[in-house]
């Protein structure tokens, strides 16, 4: 076990160097001029350099980014030549739009996505494991057709689309939900746990109609191919309980393709629920992503895919450790 975490977190270190590198490049050899941007509208070519060289943009390519990376290990001194300031571990650096510091502009948005993640991460995992399980049990019956098609129609339903028509109903026409406000980022603030469900509730449902109905589909053909294994024939020949066999069997072995996804979604949603945060207005890391690249903020940018990269590279760790908890076929080597 100990073996494997050291390899992993090798493995990890390296892919979060790696996608650093790229994202680094890309942003330093794009079209945009993040002088320009940062400058405004009003400058002159003598700004722009002034900016330039402000910001730590006239050093070498490989100059400016081992000097990004060091502040990751160490602090550092951001700014122009002679009008610098430290920036305490770990340094992000600050950003080009608003001179933040960008750990402070993480810490903020930060709350903001885990409020979305963790209820629509609940809401899906129940609604798609309980109704694909359900659907398997009662295969070619009327109620798997119904989940069925229920998931059918799901899957197709981008968010754009649910989460406008959520807003539409609930919030334009019936007035039963308030729209996102973002003065609650927790349910453990001044307004309380209920006032933080209301407030989300509708963010929660848009990703969870998405992501459920493929939990469902999933969920169903793997357990479908669990209850025809030798395994539960032989469950059933022993006149084990109809719920024995099912949840204590075949549940956990066939449960394991769906914690994949698990990690997986739940590592990506982590990193920024782009779309659903766009539409409900919601600053959280999605939405200050989007605003970051087009704007050409690379330290906003660099941190943000930094961070959603350590989130999913941490989830797949995680998978591998419950596979191995859940289906003793699993060994870690």
């Amino acid at each position: 076990m100990i073996a494997f975490l050291l390899r992993r977190l090798g493995a990890m270190l390296l892919l979060l160097i790696v996608v650093s590198f790229i994202t680094f490049s890309l942003f330093h050899f794009g079209p945009a001029d993040p002088a320009s941007a940062a400058c405004g509208q009003e400058c002159t070519p003598d700004r722009v350099e002034q900016a330039r060289i402000a910001l730590g943009l006239d050093k070498p390519f490989f100059v400016q980014y081992l000097t990004y990376m060091s502040g990751f290990i160490m602090p550092r001194m951001i700014g122009a030549p002679g009008a610098e300031s430290a920036c305490a571990w770990p340094c992000l650096g600050k950003s080009f739009q608003t001179n933040e510091n960008v750990t402070d502009m993480i810490a903020n948005a930060l709350p903001f996505t885990l409020s979305i993640a963790i209820g629509a991460v609940v809401l899906w995992t129940i609604a798609g494991v309980g109704l694909g399980l359900l659907a398997a049990m009662r295969k070619g019956k009327a109620a798997d057709r119904i989940i069925v098609g229920g998931a059918s129609v799901g899957v197709s339903l981008p968010i754009p689309v649910t989460g406008l028509v959520l807003l539409l109903v609930f919030v334009g026409i019936l007035h039963v939900l308030p729209f996102t406000s973002n003065s609650i980022n927790s349910p453990f603030g001044a307004a309380g746990p209920w006032a933080w469900v209301l407030n989300y509730l509708l963010p929660w449902l848009a990703i969870a109609i998405l992501f459920s109905a493929q939990y469902i589909r999933v969920t169903r053909s793997n357990m479908i191919e669990t209850f025809n294994e030798d395994f539960m024939r032989t469950a059933r020949a022993k006149g084990l309980a109809r719920r024995s066999i099912v949840f204590k069997h075949g549940v956990r072995a066939g449960i394991t393709p769906v914690v994949t996804m698990l990690g997986m979604d739940i590592g990506g949603l982590l990193g920024g629920a782009v779309l659903t945060e766009q539409i409900f207005s919601v600053p959280g890391l999605g939405f200050t992503a989007v605003h970051a690249a087009t704007s050409g903020d690379l330290p906003v940018t660099m941190a943000i895919t930094m961070l959603a990269a350590f989130f999913i590279i941490v989830a797949s760790v995680v998978v591998d450790l419950v596979y191995a908890a859940i289906d003793p076929r699993v060994r870690i080597n």
